[in-house]
């Protein structure tokens, strides 16, 4: 007679998640809060819902991936950064409608779990979710030989914010005159990683184990910082009506991002000129021989968010954030056009 055939057998280990998720389960519950109902394991994560201090409370989601950074984990053999990704990613994205987190879920898949490397993603986002005060609530945990190859790893999350909703942005108010204010990014942050992992390692045939010049860390590393986190130095600021919009530069880079907060009848015209591109942007562009265009549409190059404000208080904007430890300056100004973008 042959073997059993058994879920193990056929490469999932249904123990092997188990002993994963008790290992992780303190550093969840460490995220809970009284709004948090029920415990770890259920079929839905339970959240309380009531909103003291807000009088028209709006519900904000959204939902991301880490995408290909996770090969360049894997190559380094470094994963704690990709829960800070996920986490980050998403609590900017509903930041751009001026919300604050309530509570987050994530997707694991893996072609064979490995506990190890599962723990320092789970705990990751658990101290990224601390870090913003939002509850881990829920995830899952894939294993699925045959779909994801071995080794690789795929890392999802889903976010839910609130925002009083007189306070939901955009303001739909974008105007001729209204000034461009950059926060800076600290790096590739979680897009494009696609496109920089064949510039670097195929058509430049570098390594992650490889020391730049300039650069503090060995290549893989400085393409693993996480994605930095804009919440506790922005949200405060969005109460101000003077801030009529904020975009997130992700996928698609200045060129796509912007367009999708600003009034039909408004343009961004962008000042190329105002801020120094990263070295780890350069490095990609001169050994891919990537095109400029490229770049601008698949990197954020050393953008990470931008806002509309009012013009003449550009200079309060970028102080507060400065005292609250961001890189900012001004970056360009809003002209009546069609709802596109010139970098000049």
């Amino acid at each position: 007679m042959p073997d059993a055939t058994t879920y193990r057998a056929a490469g999932v280990d249904i123990d092997a998640a188990e002993r994963a998720l008790r290992a992780v389960a303190r550093d969840i519950q460490a995220t809970h809060t009284d709004r948090v109902l029920g415990g770890i394991g259920g079929f839905g994560g339970l959240f309380q819902a009531a909103f003291p201090g807000y009088e028209n409370p709006v519900l904000v989601s959204s939902i991301d991936g880490v995408g290909t950074k996770t090969k360049v984990a894997a190559q380094v053999g470094k994963f704690d950064g990709l829960g800070y990704d996920i986490v980050h990613h998403c609590v900017n994205d509903i930041l751009c409608q001026g919300a604050a987190p309530l509570f987050f879920l994530d997707y694991f898949g893996t072609s064979h779990l490995r506990g190890l490397q599962f723990e320092e993603v789970v705990r990751s986002i658990a101290s990224a979710c601390l870090g913003v005060g939002a509850s881990l609530i829920g995830g899952e945990t894939a294993e699925m030989p045959g779909v994801y190859h071995d080794e690789e790893i795929d890392v999802i999350g889903s976010i839910v914010g609130v925002v009083e909703a007189d306070h939901r942005l955009p303001r739909g108010k974008t105007r001729e005159g209204d000034t461009l204010v950059a926060l800076a990014s600290d790096g590739l942050h979680t897009n494009g990683f696609s496109l920089a992992r064949r510039a670097l390692f195929e058509v430049g045939a570098l390594s992650v184990r490889d020391q730049i010049e300039d650069f503090e860390l060995p290549l893989g590393e400085e393409l693993l910082r996480p994605h930095r986190c804009y919440f506790r130095s922005l949200h405060p600021l969005l109460q101000s009506e003077a801030i009529h919009a904020v975009a997130h530069i992700t996928g698609g880079g200045l060129y796509d991002n912007l367009p999708r907060v600003l009034s039909s009848d408004c343009s961004a015209i962008i000042d190329r000129r105002s801020w120094e591109v990263p070295p780890i942007f350069k490095l990609i562009q001169s050994v891919g021989a990537v095109p400029d265009i490229e770049m601008l549409r698949a990197f954020n190059m050393g953008v990470g968010m931008v806002l509309v404000v009012d013009r003449g208080t550009e200079p309060d904007v970028i102080q507060s954030l400065t005292d609250a430890g961001e890189t900012a300056w001004v970056l360009g100004h809003i002209t009546p056009g069609g709802n596109d973008v010139t970098i000049i």
